[in-house]
């Protein structure tokens, strides 16, 4: 005689496995990039600038007067520098927003206008919004933490224009330059990667901020070399337009911006959600 077994009889209404959906949207997907990708980034955002000078003027002119008031605040209370600059990053991805769109429109084959530069991020302010937030709690962070790196090495009071001038040359504050490099190195970097693609993506899909920043920081990850060069581009053509007086921020401020946009445009491409759809049924 058997014993009964333990086990429940097999039934026809089993759940079935769960498989998720495919997105409903369009998928950011990484592009490779070659070493000399950023040099062609440039030429395409110097072809935009001679495609619309005025424009460009107008926006070269604001990005030099942020910089007149950054050294003007330097040159007075020089640990407060990095917090100030924090203003100029509320203003900042604006004015970049407004070189995107016309990047954007030349690419499009329609007329860009600077009345509609101006006003571009007006159905993308909730996203700008919090993007710039984001922005400017790292700034702050930063300026918080080079606050803390003066205190530590001068404990007898914060130095003037010229004492951090002299400090910076001084072979014997070399440990200083070290921590405070260091410290304002970690902060550019996550700066830098949440930003570099971030801001044309927002005005070109229309996406969120956090999905924003997340594609962004793929971007630098997928491409850490490439993405280096750039960075590097980016900081001696800034450096380089300081001199004289700033002066040439007027031309190299909205050439960067409009290289900007086809650095998003060479390093994200989009799947579009019935391409997604179809190899979910396959």
């Amino acid at each position: 005689m058997t014993e009964p077994s333990s086990r429940p009889p097999a039934s026809s209404d089993a759940p079935a496995p769960y498989f998720p959906p495919p997105p409903v949207g369009p998928r950011a997907l990484m592009k490779p990039l070659s070493a000399s990708a950023p040099f062609g980034w440039l030429a395409a955002g110097l072809r935009d600038l001679r495609g619309s000078p005025g424009i460009g003027l107008f926006y070269g002119i604001c990005f030099w007067l942020m910089a007149v008031v950054l050294a003007l605040v330097f040159r007075s209370s020089p640990e407060y520098t990095l917090s100030i600059a924090s203003g100029c990053l509320l203003v900042g991805p604006f004015l970049a927003m407004g070189l995107y769109e016309v990047s954007r429109r030349r690419e499009a084959g329609l007329q860009p206008d600077l009345g509609s530069s101006i006003t571009c991020w007006d159905s993308h302010i909730r996203s700008m919004g919090m993007l710039v937030l984001v922005l400017i709690v790292l700034e702050l962070l930063w300026g918080r933490a080079s606050l803390v790196v003066f205190a530590v090495f001068f404990n007898t009071g914060m130095p003037s224009t010229t004492g951090v001038i002299q400090a910076i040359f001084n072979p014997e504050n070399l440990e200083f330059v070290l921590v405070y490099l260091a410290v304002g190195s970690v902060f550019a970097a996550l700066v830098y990667s949440t930003a570099v693609v971030s801001i044309p993506m927002i005005l070109d899909r229309d996406t969120d901020a956090i999905s924003a920043a997340i594609t962004s920081i793929r971007v630098v990850f997928e491409n850490p070399g490439v993405m280096l060069i750039w960075g590097v581009l980016l900081s001696v053509l800034v450096l380089a337009a300081l001199l004289p007086w700033g002066l040439g921020l007027i031309v190299v401020g909205p050439l960067l911006g409009h290289a900007s946009w086809h650095a998003y445009r060479g390093s994200v491409a989009w799947q579009e959600a019935a391409e997604q759809a179809t190899e979910g049924v396959a």
